[in-house]
């Protein structure tokens, strides 16, 4: 909910149409099912590292942290910056140099963020790409994130409490 106040506030100083979104990412590889585990790992010549969950989340971990994970009801600490398919930043509290924090599973945040992190370790660096239905759906969000966007946040999680 944050983030979507966040959002608000930025709309302003964005130009963003629905139609820049058209034909980005639009990966149709096959997926290839992990036994004994819920992940599934897409194959992609440009990437092997790209994870997708059952909801449809996708992420790459860039950096995989050494603390601790995060439990529901927990406060995280994050840095983030996001962008739509077409590579347009439409926030990030790198800029502003002010991480935000929110409690994991109380939806306060969108089910892709919830999601993303909550398999993060402290010290970790993700890329999560959000489909519409993690995201803001049909709605979009304060005239910057147009209806049905996929979203990708470049996270860091910085601590948890």
């Amino acid at each position: 909910m944050l983030v979507c106040g966040l959002l608000v506030v930025f709309a302003q100083f964005n130009n963003t149409t629905a139609s820049a979104l058209a034909d980005e990412l639009n990966v149709n590889q096959p997926a290839i099912v992990i036994a004994d585990n819920s992940m599934t790992s897409t194959s992609n010549p440009e990437n092997n590292d790209v994870q997708t969950t059952p909801s449809g989340l996708k992420y790459i971990d860039q950096k995989v942290g050494e603390g601790a994970t995060p439990k529901t009801g927990q406060r995280v600490v994050v840095h983030y910056t996001g962008t739509l398919e077409n590579g347009k930043k439409f926030d990030s509290s790198r800029d502003r140099n002010q991480p935000f924090d929110f409690k994991i599973g109380a939806g306060q945040v969108i089910k892709g963020w919830d999601e993303g992190l909550s398999t993060m370790q402290v010290g970790g660096q993700r890329r999560l790409i959000i489909p519409p239905e993690l995201g803001y759906g049909s709605r979009g969000a304060g005239g910057v994130i147009p209806p049905n966007a996929t979203l990708i946040f470049d996270v860091e999680l910085l601590d948890v409490k």
